[in-house]
Protein backbone atom coordinates (compact mmCIF):
# COMPACT_ATOMS: atom_id res chain seq x y z
CA UNK A 1 0.00 0.00 0.00
CA UNK A 2 1.36 3.88 -1.05
CA UNK A 3 1.86 6.02 2.14
CA UNK A 4 -1.35 8.21 3.01
CA UNK A 5 0.35 11.49 1.91
CA UNK A 6 1.44 10.22 -1.71
CA UNK A 7 1.43 12.94 -4.34
CA UNK A 8 -0.46 15.28 -1.80
CA UNK A 9 1.44 18.38 -1.24
CA UNK A 10 4.33 20.39 -2.67
CA UNK A 11 6.62 19.83 0.99
CA UNK A 12 6.57 16.37 0.55
CA UNK A 13 7.92 16.61 -3.14
CA UNK A 14 11.51 17.83 -2.07
CA UNK A 15 12.28 14.28 -1.26
CA UNK A 16 15.17 12.39 -1.87
CA UNK A 17 14.94 8.30 -2.20
CA UNK A 18 16.72 5.80 -0.06
CA UNK A 19 17.38 2.62 -2.13
CA UNK A 20 17.77 -0.08 0.68
CA UNK A 21 19.86 -2.43 0.08
CA UNK A 22 19.15 -4.50 3.55
CA UNK A 23 21.95 -2.77 5.19
CA UNK A 24 21.44 -2.25 9.23
CA UNK A 25 21.28 1.12 9.22
CA UNK A 26 19.05 1.82 6.48
CA UNK A 27 16.19 3.10 8.78
CA UNK A 28 18.55 5.11 10.79
CA UNK A 29 20.13 6.75 7.68
CA UNK A 30 16.17 7.75 6.79
CA UNK A 31 16.11 9.35 10.35
CA UNK A 32 18.98 11.33 9.98
CA UNK A 33 17.77 13.07 6.59
CA UNK A 34 14.80 13.70 7.77
CA UNK A 35 15.97 15.00 10.92
CA UNK A 36 17.69 18.03 8.85
CA UNK A 37 14.66 18.91 7.49
CA UNK A 38 14.28 17.03 4.48
CA UNK A 39 11.50 14.00 3.62
CA UNK A 40 13.15 10.86 3.24
CA UNK A 41 11.49 7.23 1.89
CA UNK A 42 12.94 4.15 1.74
CA UNK A 43 12.37 1.94 -1.43
CA UNK A 44 13.77 -1.71 -2.07
CA UNK A 45 17.22 -1.29 -4.16
CA UNK A 46 15.69 -2.81 -7.69
CA UNK A 47 12.90 -0.10 -7.62
CA UNK A 48 13.11 0.64 -11.31
CA UNK A 49 14.38 4.01 -12.35
CA UNK A 50 11.06 4.67 -13.91
CA UNK A 51 9.66 4.34 -10.86
CA UNK A 52 12.18 6.21 -8.61
CA UNK A 53 11.32 9.38 -11.42
CA UNK A 54 7.80 9.29 -9.86
CA UNK A 55 9.27 10.32 -6.70
CA UNK A 56 10.27 13.33 -7.93
CA UNK A 57 14.12 12.91 -5.83
CA UNK A 58 16.28 15.77 -5.18
CA UNK A 59 18.85 13.03 -4.13
CA UNK A 60 19.65 9.55 -4.11
CA UNK A 61 21.40 7.43 -1.25
CA UNK A 62 22.20 3.70 -1.48
CA UNK A 63 22.55 1.94 1.65
CA UNK A 64 24.30 -0.47 3.22
CA UNK A 65 24.61 -4.00 2.71
CA UNK A 66 25.62 -7.16 4.33
CA UNK A 67 26.67 -8.79 0.61
CA UNK A 68 29.50 -8.12 -1.50
CA UNK A 69 29.34 -6.98 -4.86
CA UNK A 70 31.16 -8.90 -6.27
CA UNK A 71 29.52 -11.93 -5.01
CA UNK A 72 26.38 -13.66 -7.65
CA UNK A 73 23.31 -12.82 -7.05
CA UNK A 74 24.59 -9.10 -4.85
CA UNK A 75 21.58 -7.07 -4.81
CA UNK A 76 22.03 -4.19 -7.94
CA UNK A 77 20.69 -1.03 -9.16
CA UNK A 78 18.74 -0.10 -12.16
CA UNK A 79 21.78 1.34 -14.45
CA UNK A 80 19.83 4.11 -15.46
CA UNK A 81 19.74 5.77 -12.06
CA UNK A 82 23.25 6.81 -12.92
CA UNK A 83 22.41 8.34 -16.02
CA UNK A 84 19.41 10.22 -14.40
CA UNK A 85 21.34 13.47 -13.76
CA UNK A 86 20.15 13.02 -9.82
CA UNK A 87 23.21 13.32 -7.75
CA UNK A 88 23.69 10.22 -5.57
CA UNK A 89 25.62 9.42 -2.41
CA UNK A 90 26.76 5.85 -1.69
CA UNK A 91 27.54 5.06 1.73
CA UNK A 92 29.50 1.32 2.62
CA UNK A 93 27.99 -1.02 -0.30
CA UNK A 94 26.86 1.63 -1.60
CA UNK A 95 30.25 3.17 -2.41
CA UNK A 96 31.29 -0.52 -3.77
CA UNK A 97 28.70 -0.46 -5.86
CA UNK A 98 28.41 2.69 -7.58
CA UNK A 99 32.02 2.43 -8.11
CA UNK A 100 32.27 -1.35 -9.47
CA UNK A 101 29.24 -0.05 -11.73
CA UNK A 102 30.81 2.88 -13.16
CA UNK A 103 34.44 1.09 -13.79
CA UNK A 104 35.90 0.98 -10.61
CA UNK A 105 37.51 -1.85 -9.30
CA UNK A 106 36.39 -3.46 -5.88
CA UNK A 107 37.40 -6.63 -4.38
CA UNK A 108 37.99 -8.40 -0.86
CA UNK A 109 40.53 -5.97 1.13
CA UNK A 110 44.15 -7.32 2.52
CA UNK A 111 42.83 -6.50 5.61
CA UNK A 112 38.51 -5.61 6.90
CA UNK A 113 38.32 -2.38 8.75
CA UNK A 114 35.74 -2.35 11.90
CA UNK A 115 34.71 0.19 14.59
CA UNK A 116 36.51 3.65 14.63
CA UNK A 117 38.84 4.23 11.98
CA UNK A 118 41.14 7.35 11.43
CA UNK A 119 40.97 9.25 8.06
CA UNK A 120 42.85 12.04 6.05
CA UNK A 121 41.14 14.67 4.26
CA UNK A 122 42.44 14.95 0.63
CA UNK A 123 39.50 17.15 -0.67
CA UNK A 124 36.94 19.03 1.39
CA UNK A 125 34.61 19.81 -1.04
CA UNK A 126 31.99 19.46 -0.99
CA UNK A 127 31.61 16.68 1.56
CA UNK A 128 33.70 17.86 4.37
CA UNK A 129 34.12 21.34 3.85
CA UNK A 130 32.53 21.96 7.31
CA UNK A 131 35.14 23.61 10.02
CA UNK A 132 34.64 20.33 12.20
CA UNK A 133 36.82 18.39 9.91
CA UNK A 134 39.93 20.49 10.33
CA UNK A 135 40.25 19.19 13.53
CA UNK A 136 41.28 15.92 12.81
CA UNK A 137 40.05 14.91 15.72
CA UNK A 138 36.86 14.41 14.32
CA UNK A 139 38.64 12.53 11.41
CA UNK A 140 36.87 9.32 12.52
CA UNK A 141 34.31 7.17 10.71
CA UNK A 142 32.48 4.26 11.82
CA UNK A 143 33.27 1.22 9.47
CA UNK A 144 32.30 -1.68 8.84
CA UNK A 145 33.82 -3.89 5.83
CA UNK A 146 35.92 -6.26 4.36
CA UNK A 147 35.74 -4.89 0.71
CA UNK A 148 37.65 -2.24 -0.67
CA UNK A 149 37.51 0.04 -4.27
CA UNK A 150 41.15 -0.46 -5.04
CA UNK A 151 40.62 2.18 -8.26
CA UNK A 152 37.97 4.59 -8.72
CA UNK A 153 36.13 4.69 -11.79
CA UNK A 154 36.91 7.16 -14.65
CA UNK A 155 35.92 10.70 -13.29
CA UNK A 156 36.16 10.24 -9.62
CA UNK A 157 38.32 12.00 -7.58
CA UNK A 158 39.68 10.49 -4.10
CA UNK A 159 38.15 12.74 -1.42
CA UNK A 160 39.53 11.20 1.92
CA UNK A 161 41.64 7.80 2.73
CA UNK A 162 41.74 5.65 5.51
CA UNK A 163 45.22 5.24 8.02
CA UNK A 164 45.60 2.05 6.24
CA UNK A 165 45.05 4.05 2.82
CA UNK A 166 42.29 2.50 1.67
CA UNK A 167 40.02 4.96 0.18
CA UNK A 168 37.50 6.45 2.69
CA UNK A 169 35.44 8.28 0.40
CA UNK A 170 35.23 9.30 -3.64
CA UNK A 171 33.55 11.84 -5.84
CA UNK A 172 32.82 13.23 -9.05
CA UNK A 173 31.79 16.65 -8.58
CA UNK A 174 30.53 16.45 -12.54
CA UNK A 175 27.91 14.03 -12.22
CA UNK A 176 27.50 14.80 -8.81
CA UNK A 177 27.99 11.01 -7.02
CA UNK A 178 29.72 10.73 -3.92
CA UNK A 179 30.58 7.24 -2.16
CA UNK A 180 31.83 7.22 1.88
CA UNK A 181 33.05 3.95 3.05
CA UNK A 182 32.08 4.66 6.65
CA UNK A 183 28.74 5.09 7.61
CA UNK A 184 28.21 8.94 8.40
CA UNK A 185 24.74 8.20 9.79
CA UNK A 186 25.95 6.54 13.27
CA UNK A 187 26.93 8.37 16.01
CA UNK A 188 30.08 6.63 16.52
CA UNK A 189 31.38 8.44 13.37
CA UNK A 190 31.95 12.67 14.97
CA UNK A 191 30.77 14.46 12.26
CA UNK A 192 28.87 12.05 10.35
CA UNK A 193 25.48 14.29 10.11
CA UNK A 194 27.58 17.07 8.50
CA UNK A 195 28.44 14.84 5.59
CA UNK A 196 24.92 14.06 5.44
CA UNK A 197 23.43 17.37 5.28
CA UNK A 198 26.58 18.62 3.03
CA UNK A 199 25.72 16.65 0.63
CA UNK A 200 21.55 17.75 1.20
CA UNK A 201 22.52 21.41 1.28
CA UNK A 202 25.84 21.39 -1.32
CA UNK A 203 25.05 18.89 -3.30
CA UNK A 204 21.54 18.28 -3.56
CA UNK A 205 20.44 22.33 -2.88
CA UNK A 206 17.61 20.53 -0.58
CA UNK A 207 15.54 23.14 1.89
CA UNK A 208 14.07 22.37 4.59
CA UNK A 209 10.76 21.83 4.05
CA UNK A 210 9.91 18.66 6.74
CA UNK A 211 8.69 19.92 9.41
CA UNK A 212 5.77 18.78 12.05
CA UNK A 213 3.73 21.91 11.04
CA UNK A 214 3.88 21.14 7.04
CA UNK A 215 3.23 17.42 7.80
CA UNK A 216 0.33 18.54 9.90
CA UNK A 217 -0.81 20.74 7.23
CA UNK A 218 -0.48 18.25 4.74
CA UNK A 219 -2.10 15.62 6.37
CA UNK A 220 -5.57 17.50 7.00
CA UNK A 221 -6.34 18.82 4.25
CA UNK A 222 -5.78 15.05 2.60
CA UNK A 223 -7.87 13.67 5.31
CA UNK A 224 -10.79 15.97 4.37
CA UNK A 225 -10.23 15.43 0.51
CA UNK A 226 -10.59 11.33 1.15
CA UNK A 227 -13.03 11.82 3.59
CA UNK A 228 -15.41 14.50 1.64
CA UNK A 229 -17.60 16.30 2.94
CA UNK A 230 -20.46 13.93 4.40
CA UNK A 231 -18.33 10.41 5.17
CA UNK A 232 -17.88 9.58 9.03
CA UNK A 233 -14.52 7.80 9.99
CA UNK A 234 -13.90 5.56 13.30
CA UNK A 235 -10.48 5.45 15.03
CA UNK A 236 -9.26 2.78 16.76
CA UNK A 237 -7.66 3.87 20.16
CA UNK A 238 -5.14 2.08 22.10
CA UNK A 239 -4.32 4.54 24.69
CA UNK A 240 -0.88 4.94 23.28
CA UNK A 241 0.90 7.62 21.31
CA UNK A 242 0.52 6.61 17.72
CA UNK A 243 -3.28 6.20 17.49
CA UNK A 244 -3.51 9.37 20.14
CA UNK A 245 -1.72 11.51 17.75
CA UNK A 246 -4.06 9.67 14.56
CA UNK A 247 -7.45 11.04 17.04
CA UNK A 248 -5.91 14.54 17.29
CA UNK A 249 -5.20 14.61 13.78
CA UNK A 250 -8.51 13.35 12.53
CA UNK A 251 -10.37 15.86 15.32
CA UNK A 252 -8.24 18.73 13.74
CA UNK A 253 -9.37 17.53 10.35
CA UNK A 254 -13.20 16.62 10.13
CA UNK A 255 -14.14 17.26 13.98
CA UNK A 256 -17.15 15.83 14.57
CA UNK A 257 -17.36 13.44 11.58
CA UNK A 258 -14.96 10.73 13.88
CA UNK A 259 -16.04 8.02 16.13
CA UNK A 260 -13.45 7.18 18.20
CA UNK A 261 -13.35 3.35 19.76
CA UNK A 262 -11.39 2.89 22.91
CA UNK A 263 -11.71 -0.91 23.85
CA UNK A 264 -10.57 -0.96 27.84
CA UNK A 265 -9.32 -4.37 28.27
CA UNK A 266 -8.02 -3.78 31.32
CA UNK A 267 -4.67 -4.56 30.81
CA UNK A 268 -3.19 -1.09 30.81
CA UNK A 269 -1.19 0.01 34.17
CA UNK A 270 -2.72 1.66 37.23
CA UNK A 271 -5.68 4.82 36.44
CA UNK A 272 -4.30 4.64 33.01
CA UNK A 273 -7.47 4.40 31.28
CA UNK A 274 -9.46 6.33 33.35
CA UNK A 275 -6.36 9.02 32.61
CA UNK A 276 -7.08 8.28 28.76
CA UNK A 277 -10.77 8.06 28.94
CA UNK A 278 -10.70 11.66 30.28
CA UNK A 279 -8.32 13.33 27.90
CA UNK A 280 -9.91 11.88 25.01
CA UNK A 281 -13.41 12.94 26.43
CA UNK A 282 -12.02 16.59 27.19
CA UNK A 283 -10.15 16.90 23.71
CA UNK A 284 -12.05 15.25 21.16
CA UNK A 285 -14.84 16.98 19.46
CA UNK A 286 -15.92 13.41 17.67
CA UNK A 287 -18.37 10.76 19.64
CA UNK A 288 -16.38 8.54 21.97
CA UNK A 289 -16.73 5.08 23.22
CA UNK A 290 -15.21 3.83 26.01
CA UNK A 291 -16.01 0.05 25.82
CA UNK A 292 -15.44 -1.50 29.09
CA UNK A 293 -14.39 -5.11 27.86
CA UNK A 294 -12.02 -5.63 31.14
CA UNK A 295 -13.84 -8.49 32.31
CA UNK A 296 -14.60 -10.48 29.01
CA UNK A 297 -10.70 -10.51 28.45
CA UNK A 298 -9.98 -11.78 31.69
CA UNK A 299 -12.16 -14.50 31.21
CA UNK A 300 -10.84 -15.13 27.85
CA UNK A 301 -7.56 -15.46 29.40
CA UNK A 302 -8.44 -17.28 32.38
CA UNK A 303 -6.01 -20.39 32.88
CA UNK A 304 -3.49 -19.25 29.67
CA UNK A 305 0.11 -19.54 30.55
CA UNK A 306 1.69 -19.08 27.25
CA UNK A 307 2.82 -15.65 26.24
CA UNK A 308 2.42 -15.93 22.42
CA UNK A 309 -1.25 -17.96 23.50
CA UNK A 310 -1.80 -14.63 25.16
CA UNK A 311 -1.09 -12.16 22.88
CA UNK A 312 -3.74 -14.31 20.21
CA UNK A 313 -6.14 -13.97 22.55
CA UNK A 314 -6.16 -10.35 23.13
CA UNK A 315 -5.42 -10.13 19.39
CA UNK A 316 -8.72 -11.61 18.54
CA UNK A 317 -10.69 -10.51 21.27
CA UNK A 318 -9.93 -6.69 20.53
CA UNK A 319 -10.92 -7.30 17.06
CA UNK A 320 -13.75 -8.96 18.09
CA UNK A 321 -15.03 -6.01 20.60
CA UNK A 322 -14.34 -3.33 18.16
CA UNK A 323 -15.82 -5.33 15.20
CA UNK A 324 -19.01 -5.29 17.11
CA UNK A 325 -19.19 -1.90 18.22
CA UNK A 326 -17.62 -0.48 14.43
CA UNK A 327 -19.83 -2.65 12.57
CA UNK A 328 -23.28 -1.81 14.68
CA UNK A 329 -22.96 1.72 13.71
CA UNK A 330 -23.73 1.48 9.93
CA UNK A 331 -22.71 5.27 8.97
CA UNK A 332 -19.23 4.59 8.54
CA UNK A 333 -17.37 4.02 5.67
CA UNK A 334 -13.46 5.14 6.73
CA UNK A 335 -11.06 3.25 9.14
CA UNK A 336 -7.67 5.20 10.65
CA UNK A 337 -5.58 3.43 12.29
CA UNK A 338 -2.07 4.35 13.80
CA UNK A 339 0.26 2.03 11.69
CA UNK A 340 3.87 4.53 11.37
CA UNK A 341 6.96 3.88 9.38
CA UNK A 342 8.89 1.14 11.15
CA UNK A 343 5.27 -0.93 11.03
CA UNK A 344 5.74 -0.62 6.69
CA UNK A 345 9.22 -1.27 6.43
CA UNK A 346 9.43 -4.39 8.89
CA UNK A 347 6.74 -5.63 6.32
CA UNK A 348 9.53 -5.79 3.72
CA UNK A 349 11.33 -3.25 2.34
CA UNK A 350 14.89 -3.95 1.36
CA UNK A 351 16.32 -6.26 -2.01
CA UNK A 352 15.69 -9.90 -0.92
CA UNK A 353 14.89 -8.93 2.97
CA UNK A 354 12.64 -11.50 4.97
CA UNK A 355 9.27 -9.81 6.08
CA UNK A 356 9.68 -9.62 9.58
CA UNK A 357 6.55 -9.40 10.66
CA UNK A 358 3.24 -7.76 8.78
CA UNK A 359 1.39 -4.88 10.68
CA UNK A 360 -2.16 -4.27 10.73
CA UNK A 361 -1.75 -1.79 14.14
CA UNK A 362 -4.30 -1.57 16.80
CA UNK A 363 -4.64 -5.50 17.74
CA UNK A 364 -4.27 -6.08 13.87
CA UNK A 365 -7.16 -4.98 12.56
CA UNK A 366 -8.17 -6.76 9.29
CA UNK A 367 -9.09 -5.62 5.72
CA UNK A 368 -12.20 -7.46 5.46
CA UNK A 369 -14.05 -5.12 8.55
CA UNK A 370 -15.42 -3.46 5.14
CA UNK A 371 -13.74 -0.28 5.84
CA UNK A 372 -11.41 1.84 3.86
CA UNK A 373 -7.99 2.46 5.89
CA UNK A 374 -6.59 5.63 6.51
CA UNK A 375 -3.11 5.75 8.23
CA UNK A 376 -1.88 9.37 8.55
CA UNK A 377 1.46 8.43 10.21
CA UNK A 378 2.56 5.75 7.78
CA UNK A 379 5.23 7.73 6.71
CA UNK A 380 6.42 9.12 10.48
CA UNK A 381 9.27 7.25 12.37
CA UNK A 382 8.21 7.29 16.76
CA UNK A 383 10.16 10.54 17.29
CA UNK A 384 8.31 12.14 14.21
CA UNK A 385 5.02 11.01 15.71
CA UNK A 386 5.55 12.88 19.16
CA UNK A 387 6.95 16.28 17.78
CA UNK A 388 3.58 16.21 15.37
CA UNK A 389 1.57 15.26 18.36
CA UNK A 390 3.60 18.36 20.44
CA UNK A 391 2.52 20.48 17.72
CA UNK A 392 -0.76 19.39 17.96
CA UNK A 393 -1.01 20.29 21.82
CA UNK A 394 -1.14 16.36 23.19
CA UNK A 395 -0.01 16.70 27.00
CA UNK A 396 3.07 15.04 28.01
CA UNK A 397 1.75 12.32 29.62
CA UNK A 398 0.66 11.12 26.19
CA UNK A 399 3.96 11.63 24.48
CA UNK A 400 6.45 10.86 26.84
CA UNK A 401 4.46 7.48 28.00
CA UNK A 402 7.54 5.20 27.59
CA UNK A 403 6.46 2.24 25.45
CA UNK A 404 4.35 -0.51 26.52
CA UNK A 405 4.00 -3.63 24.79
CA UNK A 406 -0.14 -4.56 22.60
CA UNK A 407 -1.13 -7.15 25.29
CA UNK A 408 -0.34 -4.77 28.47
CA UNK A 409 0.23 -6.54 31.67
CA UNK A 410 -0.94 -9.51 30.69
CA UNK A 411 3.01 -10.54 29.39
CA UNK A 412 4.07 -8.85 32.60
CA UNK A 413 2.64 -11.61 34.11
CA UNK A 414 4.23 -14.48 33.90
CA UNK A 415 1.85 -17.75 34.07
CA UNK A 416 -2.04 -17.68 34.28
CA UNK A 417 -3.41 -14.41 34.40
CA UNK A 418 -6.14 -13.21 36.89
CA UNK A 419 -7.99 -10.06 38.43
CA UNK A 420 -5.51 -10.55 41.70
CA UNK A 421 -2.49 -10.55 39.93
CA UNK A 422 -3.31 -7.91 37.54
CA UNK A 423 -4.11 -5.47 40.62
CA UNK A 424 -0.83 -6.56 42.58
CA UNK A 425 1.14 -6.05 39.52
CA UNK A 426 -0.49 -2.44 39.16
CA UNK A 427 0.01 -1.56 42.09
CA UNK A 428 3.77 -2.67 42.08
CA UNK A 429 4.45 -0.87 39.00
CA UNK A 430 2.92 2.30 40.08
CA UNK A 431 5.51 2.13 42.94
CA UNK A 432 8.09 1.61 40.94
CA UNK A 433 7.46 4.32 38.21
CA UNK A 434 6.68 6.82 41.20
CA UNK A 435 10.12 7.04 42.80
CA UNK A 436 11.85 6.79 39.13
CA UNK A 437 9.72 9.83 38.58
CA UNK A 438 10.52 11.12 41.77
CA UNK A 439 14.24 10.65 41.54
CA UNK A 440 14.45 12.68 38.22
CA UNK A 441 15.54 10.10 36.02
CA UNK A 442 12.06 9.26 33.91
CA UNK A 443 13.22 10.89 31.06
CA UNK A 444 16.92 9.09 31.09
CA UNK A 445 15.14 5.48 31.06
CA UNK A 446 13.86 4.17 27.88
CA UNK A 447 11.53 1.54 29.87
CA UNK A 448 11.18 0.50 33.67
CA UNK A 449 8.50 -1.63 34.66
CA UNK A 450 7.75 -4.32 37.27
CA UNK A 451 7.29 -8.07 36.46
CA UNK A 452 5.19 -10.68 38.44
CA UNK A 453 6.96 -13.83 38.30
CA UNK A 454 5.50 -16.85 38.67
CA UNK A 455 7.73 -17.94 41.87
CA UNK A 456 6.56 -17.99 45.47
CA UNK A 457 9.40 -18.00 47.83
CA UNK A 458 9.67 -17.48 51.86
CA UNK A 459 9.74 -14.40 54.03
CA UNK A 460 8.73 -12.89 57.47
CA UNK A 461 6.68 -10.42 58.23
CA UNK A 462 5.36 -9.06 60.83
CA UNK A 463 7.44 -11.92 63.48
CA UNK A 464 5.23 -14.36 60.95
CA UNK A 465 6.46 -16.86 58.27
CA UNK A 466 5.21 -15.36 55.00
CA UNK A 467 4.96 -17.37 51.62
CA UNK A 468 4.33 -14.86 48.50
CA UNK A 469 5.10 -13.77 45.00
CA UNK A 470 8.38 -12.37 43.74
CA UNK A 471 8.23 -8.44 41.61
CA UNK A 472 11.44 -8.31 39.75
CA UNK A 473 12.04 -4.52 38.44
CA UNK A 474 13.16 -3.97 34.97
CA UNK A 475 14.93 -0.59 33.72
CA UNK A 476 16.77 -0.31 31.05
CA UNK A 477 18.72 2.61 28.62
CA UNK A 478 18.87 2.35 25.21
CA UNK A 479 18.76 4.39 21.81
CA UNK A 480 15.74 2.54 19.74
CA UNK A 481 15.25 -0.45 21.77
CA UNK A 482 17.55 -2.36 19.25
CA UNK A 483 19.97 -2.80 21.45
CA UNK A 484 19.74 -1.81 25.59
CA UNK A 485 21.41 -2.09 28.59
CA UNK A 486 20.31 -2.16 31.83
CA UNK A 487 20.19 0.95 34.26
CA UNK A 488 22.16 1.18 37.04
CA UNK A 489 19.56 2.53 39.43
CA UNK A 490 21.38 3.73 42.89
CA UNK A 491 20.68 0.88 45.55
CA UNK A 492 19.66 3.75 47.76
CA UNK A 493 16.73 4.01 45.43
CA UNK A 494 16.36 0.23 44.36
CA UNK A 495 15.86 0.09 48.39
CA UNK A 496 13.36 2.04 49.00
CA UNK A 497 11.28 0.73 45.83
CA UNK A 498 11.81 -2.49 47.40
CA UNK A 499 10.87 -1.29 51.01
CA UNK A 500 7.89 0.33 49.47
CA UNK A 501 6.39 -2.42 46.81
CA UNK A 502 7.12 -5.44 50.15
CA UNK A 503 5.64 -2.95 52.46
CA UNK A 504 2.60 -1.87 50.93
CA UNK A 505 1.65 -4.57 49.11
CA UNK A 506 1.20 -7.30 51.73
CA UNK A 507 1.14 -10.35 49.37
CA UNK A 508 4.65 -9.80 47.87
CA UNK A 509 7.51 -11.30 49.75
CA UNK A 510 10.21 -10.03 47.76
CA UNK A 511 11.33 -7.86 44.94
CA UNK A 512 14.73 -8.49 42.63
CA UNK A 513 16.48 -6.52 40.27
CA UNK A 514 17.25 -7.47 36.28
CA UNK A 515 20.57 -6.81 35.65
CA UNK A 516 20.75 -8.47 31.97
CA UNK A 517 21.34 -6.45 28.52
CA UNK A 518 19.62 -6.64 25.06
CA UNK A 519 21.16 -8.77 23.77
CA UNK A 520 21.45 -12.00 25.37
CA UNK A 521 17.87 -10.81 26.76
CA UNK A 522 14.76 -8.89 25.45
CA UNK A 523 13.50 -5.66 27.40
CA UNK A 524 9.92 -7.66 27.97
CA UNK A 525 10.09 -10.61 29.89
CA UNK A 526 7.51 -12.19 27.90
Amino acid sequence: MEHFLKDSSESLREKVVLLDFGGQYSMLIARRVREAGVYCEMLPCDTSWKKILEHSPVGIIFSGSPASVYQEKAPRVDPAIYEGGVPILGICYGMHLLAGDLGGEVKKGSRSEYGRTSFTIEEPEPLFKDASFRDDSFCNGWMSHQDEVLSPPPGFNVLARTENNTMAAIGNHAQKIYGVQFHPEVFHTPGGNNVLQNFLFEVCHCSKTWTPRSFIEDATARIRQVIGGQEKVVCALSGGVDSSVVAFLLDKAVAHRVVYIFVDHGLLRLDEAKEVVKLYREKLQGEFLHIDARERFLNRLAGVKDPEEKRKIIGNEFIAVFKENALSRGDISYLAQGTIYPDVIESGSACGAAVIKSHHNVGGLPEELGFELIEPLRELFKDEVRLVGSELGLPDSILKRQPFPGPGLAVRIIGAVSAEKLSLLQKADAIFRNEVTKAGLADQLWQYFAVLTDVNVVGVKGDDRHYGPVIALRAVVSEDAMTADWAKLSLDLLGKISARITGEIPEVARGVYDITSKPPGTIEWE
